[in-house]
């Protein structure tokens, strides 16, 4: 029985490392994920607000109803 005490004193201190070691890291990549679904929901719904703030401006930046040329600019007849 002491070869037995003899062993688990060599090996105890291994295997207690290894389980706070593996604890730590499952616990690491869970928060990773979490950060990652999170990220994933704030980018969904700024891209869905970004599109319906260019769809209200129209396709080239400007308040609907504002006619503009592919620049942007204004077209030189309206131009004051």
């Amino acid at each position: 029985m002491a070869t037995f005490w003899d062993y688990f004193s060599v090996l105890a201190p291994s295997v207690g490392l290894a389980l706070v070691f593996w604890l730590v890291m499952r616990s690491v990549f869970r928060v990773d994920t979490g950060e990652r679904e999170a990220k994933a929901v704030l980018e969904e719904r700024e891209a869905r607000k970004w599109a319906s703030e260019r769809a209200e401006r129209g396709a080239y930046g400007a308040p609907a109803g504002e006619r503009t040329t592919a620049a942007g600019e204004r077209p030189a007849a309206e131009q004051e």
